[in-house]
């Protein structure tokens, strides 16, 4: 008996042994809790799931061009459609000026980061509603959907813009020495696009009639730009007020990039630019603070 006894109490103390140690080698336990008012942006989390920013732009992609019958043609097809329209209504029965340059190629320029822009805007508006699934399952950062839905059409841009490249040869028309400040002008898209998409995006989820002013909003943003006509058929009075619209410096810088223009966009790109800015800073701060409010409302 006792020693019936002892073996019951050594496996007692052993049982009991077990049990601590499965408590100390349990993992801790994260609470996350909402947000209060005006939280800080955070971008050092965009790093740490950067991962995650990879694999949804590769989605993005590959689901734009999934199942469809001309593939990656449709980048190209798009400006170049709208350009053989405007060059045959506005460039010859309009007879729209043009800077001195041919008009298919002046239009064509301003395509490519107009359709950037557009893409971008509308695909960042809807990009919350249309991962709501993800949005209520796991937490990260919310910034990284909007931000993935703007980088994927940046395929587009590098496809159309080959064909750009393509047209300037056939026209005879050398890139300038200030090539290389394109980079400035599509970062400068981007941030436009994103500035007003995290507005649109924050909106969409908790009103969402808000998809349907998306169709409004680009084509009455497209006749604000240039696209058709040069800036320069503006009043040098209104310049200021006419650059309030970010891609006004956008497309004029790439015009002066590519084709030579003879006027730099000296005060459209700094108005644009700061234009730009300010909205992408009181995008970001909106944002994070509707964020907390996304997977009940979603």
């Amino acid at each position: 008996m006792l020693k019936n006894y002892a073996w019951i109490t050594k496996c007692s103390k052993f049982g009991a042994l077990m049990k601590v140690d499965a408590t100390v080698a349990q993992p801790p336990i994260k609470i996350i809790k909402p947000s209060h008012g005006w939280v800080p942006i955070r971008l050092d989390a965009l790093w740490v799931h950067r991962e995650l920013l990879y694999f949804l732009v590769w989605r993005d992609i590959k689901v734009r061009y999934k199942q469809t019958l001309l593939g990656v043609l449709w980048a190209v097809l798009q400006p170049l459609t709208l350009m053989v329209a405007f060059s045959i209504f506005f460039g010859r029965l309009a007879k729209v000026p043009s800077d001195g340059l041919p008009y298919p190629v002046f239009t064509f320029c301003a395509l490519i980061p107009w359709q950037l822009f557009a893409h971008a805007l509308t695909q960042a508006s809807n990009s919350l509603v249309e991962n709501d699934r993800l949005i209520t399952k796991v937490y990260f950062p919310r910034l990284v959907i909007p931000l993935s839905a703007v980088l994927a059409g940046l395929v587009d841009f590098v496809i159309a813009f080959t064909i750009l490249v393509a047209l300037m040869l056939y026209y005879g028309i050398s890139p300038t020495g200030a090539v290389w400040t394109i980079p400035v002008f599509v970062f400068l898209t981007i941030v436009s696009a994103l500035a007003v998409g995290l507005w649109l995006s924050a909106l969409n989820v908790r009103y969402r009639d808000v998809r349907y002013t998306l169709p409004f909003i680009t084509q009455f943003w497209f006749f604000i730009s240039p696209v058709a006509y040069p800036s320069s058929i503006v009043p040098e009075s209104w310049r200021w007020f006419y650059a309030l619209n970010p891609m006004v410096g956008v497309i004029e810088g790439f015009r002066w990039a590519l084709l030579g223009k003879a006027e730099a966009p000296g005060l459209e790109f700094v108005v644009s630019s700061a234009v730009a800015v300010g909205l992408f800073i009181c995008g970001l701060y909106y944002f994070r603070r509707m964020e907390r409010t996304f997977a009940d409302v979603v």
